[in-house]
């Protein structure tokens, strides 16, 4: 069923451009280069009667196919990407989670050789005495 309104949509569509492309503009009647000969094309009035009452019954018809695929494709949706995203966090917040493991003590670094930069002031663990901390070259 949806591939027939599809079908006529179309149709109704392609109608429809090329009757407002056939009307003729306000300005038509006053061009320099045969502005008079453009209104004999469909006759005087009763042209722009026909294609204005075409380019109307084409309007609604393409209104009616729009609104008909719209519910056909099932309406309006409730759900969005932002409610699904808080729906996500919500079950993670609520789902119990496993108590983290206690962090282990730090061990003394290895090697009895100098303090980093920054620990200048903490002696080695060997019980040896610290080197002074070496000064940033200048800039």
């Amino acid at each position: 069923m949806i591939y027939v309104v599809y079908t006529i949509h179309v149709i109704v569509c392609i109608f429809l451009i090329l009757v407002v492309l056939l009307q003729q503009g306000k300005g038509a009647d006053l061009s320099v280069f045969g502005g008079g000969s453009t209104q004999t094309a469909f006759g005087a009035r009763s042209a722009a009667t026909l294609l204005h009452k075409l380019t109307v019954a084409s309007f609604v018809l393409f209104i009616l196919t729009t609104m008909s695929i719209a519910f056909l494709q099932g309406g309006a949706k409730k759900a969005s990407v932002m409610g699904k995203l808080l729906e996500e966090e919500a079950k993670q917040e609520s789902a119990p989670s496993a108590p983290a493991a206690p962090l282990p003590a730090e061990a003394p670094p290895q090697g009895g050789g100098q303090a980093p930069a920054g620990d200048a002031a903490v002696p080695p663990p060997g019980g040896g005495e610290a080197a002074p901390a070496e000064a940033p070259p200048p800039q």
